[in-house]
């Protein structure tokens, strides 16, 4: 939970208690993660966001370390491919997100690999 609450500090954030609050019950529930960076035993940044099937929807990142949530959402990437997961959705695309491959896809082409995503048995951890 100390991700969802670094994200929900963010000056602009749609995060308020009772999404914290909701996140950490899915979490408690094994379907939301978050994936961390550290530096010298703190917490740096991070993202969290929820898995389904082999879909992966992140939700929000923070960082307190310059880069440290791009590090976070690279550790990100690498741990879906490695348990074969499909869809990556970020929700938006930005400059930051695209540097790292993020594309904008059509709705039809999205509803097509979701429906695929979501019936994958693929599990986070």
């Amino acid at each position: 939970s100390e991700v969802i609450e670094a994200c929900a500090k963010r000056k602009d954030t749609w995060i308020n208690q009772e999404i914290v609050r909701s996140y950490t019950g899915l979490h408690e529930l094994g379907h939301a993660h978050s994936v961390e960076a550290w530096k010298e035993g703190k917490l740096a940044g991070g993202l969290y966001g929820v898995a389904v099937g082999g879909a992966f929807f992140g939700e929000s990142m923070f960082h307190r370390v310059t880069d440290a949530s791009k590090i976070a959402l690279v550790a990100l990437v690498e741990h879906l491919r490695a348990h074969k997961f499909v869809l990556l959705d970020t929700q938006w695309l930005t400059p930051h997100l695209q540097q790292f491959g993020g594309m904008e896809i059509s709705r039809n082409h999205y509803l097509r690999l979701l429906r695929r995503a979501v019936e994958l048995p693929r599990e986070f951890l």
